[in-house]
């Protein structure tokens, strides 16, 4: 199932009314395909200024804005309940995670549907920084912002990196060998002009992996901070960067934190070839080790026997004179002298 499948996967596009968040230039859905209601931050005009120059957004393909939700709740933005909210890339981007999640569910029918398409942090630029944590996302949700602190723009253009997304599916990639090149003072000035004038800079508030992302959900939903049960779940595929999650409303709490439970035992931990690269590096250490420890052996054993040759040599030479002497008639002469000594020794110890 391509992306857009899974993002639209058991809709009923012919009956229901859903909103897309985000969509820019590529929209999941076209208004041919469903009664869909485009929502972002901004109208197009400003998202088409906004994105002008940037390589990865066609600016005249940038669909136009039906409603803006920012100063407003989106359902007070919306005034209406729609049956699915699709959002690609969105939710990492949202400066209360808590808030927006809440806001999606509340325009929801009884039966309505939240579909996201999350980044994972191991095959995406956040490679290097580190997963959210639950304080993280409490702190923000206690004072409600309406667009990305300071902190979350310093931690973004500070430590994102652009990476190699097949890459680092084979193991090559690994933090030690990557180097940030952020400008710190001008990133610094950025984080500072969005404090004091409030204007919107877009960043990646949220790092995610399927197994992080579950048990954050999992966290919020025990605290009752959310009633959203995961629904279905499909993990980053081999040589891609994102995994999908259908979020459900649902009141009963024991059945929404099993079912991020759940997600969370069925999710690759580890992408699939990082284990096998560990291992392979692991036994590829054991062996240069060993090889190592051969070496200097047989070094030990060649310096031995260099050692033995030369003690070889002279105790054969010594043997060698040794026999000499007694053959020589020097030794027969005094042979009897010797005798004579022999026995005057034992007489005096005696």
């Amino acid at each position: 199932m391509d992306r857009r499948g899974k993002l639209i996967d058991g809709l009923d596009l012919q009956t229901a009314v859903g909103v897309e968040i985000g969509a820019l230039c590529n929209p999941i859905l076209t208004k041919a395909d469903a009664a869909v209601i485009y929502v972002d931050y901004a109208d197009a005009d400003t998202l088409r200024r906004h994105y002008h120059g940037n390589p990865h957004v066609d600016p005249a393909k940038i669909v136009e804005t039906d409603v803006i939700w920012g100063a407003k709740t989106l359902k007070e933005s919306l005034n209406r309940e729609i049956d699915f909210v699709i959002a690609s890339h969105v939710v990492e981007h949202v400066p209360d995670l808590v808030a927006w999640l809440n806001e999606l569910h509340s325009v929801l029918s009884p039966s309505g549907e939240i579909r996201l398409a999350v980044p994972d942090r191991r095959f995406t630029f956040d490679f290097l920084r580190r997963e959210t944590q639950l304080a993280e996302v409490l702190a923000a949700h206690l004072t409600h912002p309406r667009a990305p602190q300071p902190y979350f723009i310093l931690d973004y253009f500070l430590n994102a990196i652009p990476i190699d997304a097949m890459a680092a599916w084979r193991g090559d990639i690994h933090a030690e060998n990557l180097s940030r090149t952020a400008d710190v003072r001008r990133t610094l000035e950025r984080a500072k002009n969005a404090l004091e004038t409030g204007v919107y800079c877009d960043a990646h508030c949220w790092v995610f992996t399927p197994y992080s992302f579950a048990t954050l959900m999992e966290q919020l939903a025990a605290a009752g901070l959310v009633s959203l049960s995961c629904e279905q779940f499909f993990d980053t595929e081999r040589d891609t960067i994102e995994f999908f999650v259908a979020l459900r409303p649902c009141e009963d709490r024991a059945r929404v934190v099993d079912s991020w439970r759940r997600m969370a035992e069925t999710c690759n931990v580890e992408a699939p070839d990082t284990a096998e690269s560990t291992a392979i590096s692991d036994l590829t250490n054991q062996l240069s080790m060993a090889t190592e420890a051969l070496a200097a052996t047989q070094a030990d054993v060649e310096r031995l026997q260099q050692t033995l040759n030369v003690t070889e040599a002279r105790l054969q030479n010594a043997l060698k004179t040794i026999e000499s002497i007694h053959h020589s008639s020097s030794w027969r002469v005094t042979e009897p002298l010797r005798k004579m000594k022999t026995t005057l020794n034992r007489r005096a110890s005696r």
